[in-house]
């Protein structure tokens, strides 16, 4: 785990070795004041000599004024080296994201991503800040202590040693018990976020339905979760500051009474008492620094291993040695294709497909919800792999091409359209990065866009809202039907995409379609048979099988889920959730 979050340190190591030398050297500094204030007392003030003091006190102003600048620097480069850090962090799980498959993307939800992205990065930010910083300067600080404690009065040492084995046992039982609440903390963040997320997005749904209250108080449980667990936590650590107060005070009381007895007899002076109460005061600042590292590591801990699960989480997609980079044409073909989205399941989604589809053709998909219809469509881009038996495009296995050149000749316009923020023609030009205006215009007449774009103030360069929620659902289904034709792709999928249009507008977007794309494989999922009957030929799904491919006519005549769909959509009495799927 260590060694692949440090792995994105990467140009900024220069930084994170610069940072602890310069705290080290501000440690060495520091401890060199109190042993000349000693000698300033002792050899000055008590001997009379005030070219020693002067001498001595210019030394020490100097020194001062190199800690101070040892710490800035140190301070400078640790700030540079754990931005940094976290800015790594955050493009490589960001990038890592990106690759992954959609079942890769099933094992995490959105808000846990969310919540590893920022509450998590932010939190290993701190916790690699703190390191180069005060986990160099601490033990510095408490070891150079020590040394110089020594130097002064080995028998007086002994007491801070017992004060620091003491202290050191004790701050390890306050960080382990704190550390099973820390690691139950971040699953709580999650549901948080879910919440936040759900109640964000679907802000409209709340309001149609009055549910403001029952969100409110969704959202405090979450947020209450939290505040228990970190409260427990807190109670933990709050141990921590009275218990090596009350050690190290003691120590300083027992330091001084020992340390008077000893001046009285003539084994120590004056100014060894003060440099040893001093460095009391040191050990004290170093030990509370050396807690603030081990919550701070232990609050990251987990943190970490979530980082880690991104970063480490292979895509089940692979590309092959040497992939095909070129689609010969739109034709498809399964063979015996078993697949399940679990591969521990007992079942398949999809069970022994059998299928061969021309360049060319327009087939239309229909069934029942849960028929597999989208499972269907989702192997021919390779959005998931098959389990059993090949799917090919173009006479390949889908395994044998590169990817992204599989998936520029396979356009896709999923079941739940997305829009992103930004212009009409930004959002157009996902389909092509480089499409000119005219082009796509094009495409947008077509798909039957072009119309109410035009009646818009700013035209195709209207602003389009997170999620497009300034257009109308049958707006943002032809918007995003423009954007997969602008990739010019030799396959054409719409899954259910003109579900929020009129039936009218469907027939022209179905007749423009087969006029100016007639090379491109066309594949319609519906509900409606309308939208399919004009295909070159129909799948019929059930549970994951195919129970008929034909044409609409010869499907009338024997197939049975069909027919009494057709004959109650007619009647405008029934579809295929209520009719086919009881079959």
């Amino acid at each position: 785990m260590l060694k692949t979050l440090l792995s994105h340190v990467k140009e900024f190591k220069k930084d994170a070795i610069a940072t602890p030398l310069f705290m080290i050297g501000e440690v060495v500094v520091e401890m060199m004041i109190p042993f000349l204030m000693a000698s300033i007392i002792d050899k000055g003030v008590d001997a009379g000599d005030m070219n020693h003091i002067l001498k001595i006190g210019a030394l020490m102003l100097l020194l001062a004024l190199l800690g101070l600048w040892t710490g800035i620097m140190g301070g400078k480069y640790g700030a540079r080296a754990s931005t940094g850090f976290a800015r790594n962090l955050r493009e490589a799980m960001f990038d890592r994201i990106q690759t992954y498959s959609f079942a890769n993307i099933d094992k995490f939800s959105t808000p846990s991503l969310v919540t590893r992205l920022t509450t998590d990065v932010t939190n290993m930010q701190m916790a690699f800040q703190m390191t180069l910083r005060m986990f160099t300067r601490a033990p510095a600080s408490l070891l150079v202590a020590m040394i110089m404690v020594f130097t002064i009065n080995a028998k007086l040492a002994t007491v801070y040693l017992g004060a620091v084995l003491i202290l050191g046992v004790i701050l390890f039982n306050i960080v382990k018990r704190a550390t099973g609440y820390f690691q139950q903390a971040f699953p709580r963040y999650d549901a948080l976020n879910e919440s936040i997320q759900e109640n964000v997005t679907g802000i409209r749904v709340v309001k149609a339905f009055v549910r403001e209250d029952y969100e409110t108080e969704k959202l405090k449980k979450a947020s209450k979760a939290i505040y228990d667990i970190f409260l427990k936590a807190e109670k933990v650590i709050s141990w921590n500051a009275p218990v090596m107060q009350g050690t190290v005070y003691s120590c300083m009381l027992l330091i001084s009474w020992l340390g008077a007895r000893m001046i009285v007899s003539d084994t120590l002076t004056t100014g060894e008492l003060m440099s040893l109460l001093t460095y009391c005061m040191n050990i004290l600042m170093s030990l509370m620094m050396l807690s603030m590292v081990f919550v701070m590591i232990t609050m990251s801990e987990a943190s970490a291993r979530r980082i880690c699960e991104v970063l480490n989480e292979e895509s089940d997609l692979k590309n092959p040695e040497n992939p095909v980079e070129t689609v010969e044409d739109g034709s498809i073909s399964f063979q015996h294709v078993n697949f399940g989205y679990h591969k521990t399941s007992e079942e398949y989604v999809l069970q022994d497909i059998n299928l061969d589809i021309r360049s060319g053709e327009t087939i239309g998909v229909i069934g029942g919800t849960g028929s597999a219809k989208t499972s269907l469509i989702n192997m021919i881009s390779r959005l998931y792999d098959v389990d059993e038996g090949c799917v090919k495009v173009g006479g390949k296995d889908v395994r044998e091409y590169d990817m992204e050149a599989l998936r520029n000749q396979v356009s896709v316009v999923l079941q739940k359209n997305v829009l992103f923020s930004g212009t009409i023609l930004d959002n157009l030009r996902w389909g092509d990065l480089n499409a000119t205006e005219e082009e796509c215009q094009e495409a947008c007449r077509l798909a039957c866009a072009d119309e109410f774009i035009q009646q818009m103030p700013k035209g195709y360069h209207t602003w389009i809202e997170q999620g497009g929620t300034n257009v109308s659902g049958g707006q943002r289904q032809r918007l995003c039907i423009a954007r997969a034709l602008l990739k010019k792709p030799k396959i054409l999928i719409l899954d259910d995409s003109t579900s929020a249009v009129d039936t009218a507008t469907d027939a022209r977007i179905r007749k423009a379609f087969l006029e100016e794309i007639p090379d491109t494989t066309k594949i319609i999922i519906a509900q409606r048979i309308s939208s399919v009957q004009d295909a070159d030929r129909i799948i019929v799904m059930e549970d994951g099988r195919v129970d008929a491919f034909d044409t609409h006519e010869n499907l009338l005549k024997s197939n049975e889920i069909y027919r009494e769909v057709y004959e109650s959509q007619l009647r405008g009495t029934g579809d295929f959730d209520k009719m086919g799927g009881e079959e």
